[in-house]
């Protein structure tokens, strides 16, 4: 079984714009050299929010450098950037934005739910890009609930809905810029599941619901993440409880990582030109008008 060597709790709540109030499970700021390519988590809600009649979120703000990947569990968001990309995302579907050399956008409420509130239930991870890729053209992958392979587990344990990567030979839909798997798993109470991924991958579990015992020994509850060594392949979780689990496994990039903000970069001097770029309006607008 894959060592244990960090179990973390998620600090008090904030609030993302007017929208979106999160917990921070882990920022490149903290646990970046441990955790790449993965950069930051961010668990929204659940929150219930009252029907209103101008949509909650966050307003226009820039990325470089990097993606950030936004899976809904409840509620409704809409998407729009400065590429020309955008959508709305509800239960099960998944935006994948990749801001490359520049984009700006911004994320509310649907107006359906902003009319009839409700509960809002959603995950940010940001995934760093390879040197390599970092100046490339923007995009974005509208990903929907139907386009996941969902994969049983063996002995009606639960099942993994595959985002991104490979698992028991069904692969997600992301297409990638480096090797990594993204997870969403879902396990029955009392009931346990073995897992693999591949030598010198980065593992990290998320327990967003519920109650799990990781490897026969370390109990995870609501909003907690446990990191696991590098070296060995295999790992298992038992539900004490109902569960919905994030799996983030990844090839480690081993670049620099020099962040300030919203834009990842490699060196200070790309930071430098990211917050130029942005101010001399290099990133595009956002167009007018809302897409929903």
């Amino acid at each position: 079984m894959k060592k244990i060597v960090g179990v973390y709790s998620a600090p008090r709540p904030h609030w993302v714009g007017d929208g979106f109030p999160v917990r921070s499970l882990f920022s490149y700021e903290t646990l970046g050299k441990h955790l790449s390519p993965f950069l930051l988590l961010d668990y929204a809600g659940p929150a219930e929010f009252t029907p209103a009649t101008r949509p909650r979120g966050v307003g226009q703000h820039p990325h470089r450098g990097f993606e950030t990947v936004t899976i809904v569990y409840k509620g409704e968001v809409e998407h729009r950037d400065s590429s020309g990309g955008g959508g709305l995302i509800g239960p099960g579907d998944v935006q994948w934005m990749t801001a490359g050399a520049g984009i700006v956008h911004e994320e509310f409420h649907s107006p359906a739910f902003t009319r009839t509130g409700g509960l809002l239930e959603m995950v940010q991870l940001w995934v760093n890009l390879p040197a390599r890729d970092k100046m490339r053209p923007p995009r974005y992958q509208a990903i929907v609930d139907r386009d996941i392979p969902s994969v049983e587990l063996a002995d009606g344990a639960g099942r993994v809905r595959v985002i991104a990567g490979e698992f028991k030979g069904h692969a997600g839909p992301a297409r990638t810029h480096s090797l990594l798997d993204v997870w969403d798993v879902r396990l029955h109470a009392d009931r346990r599941a073995r897992f693999s991924v591949p030598q010198g991958r980065t593992l990290a579990l998320v327990v967003l619901r519920g109650t799990v015992q990781l490897n026969d020994s370390q109990i995870l509850r609501e909003a907690q993440m446990a990191v696991l060594d590098r070296v060995g392949e295999e790992f298992a979780v038992e539900a004490n409880s109902d569960a919905t689990l994030l799996v983030l496994s990844g090839q480690p990039l081993d670049e620099p990582v020099v962040g300030y903000g919203p834009f990842v970069m490699n060196t200070p001097k790309q930071i430098s030109e990211a917050i130029e770029d942005f101010k001399s309006g290099r990133f595009g607008q956002v167009p007018a008008g809302r897409t929903s």
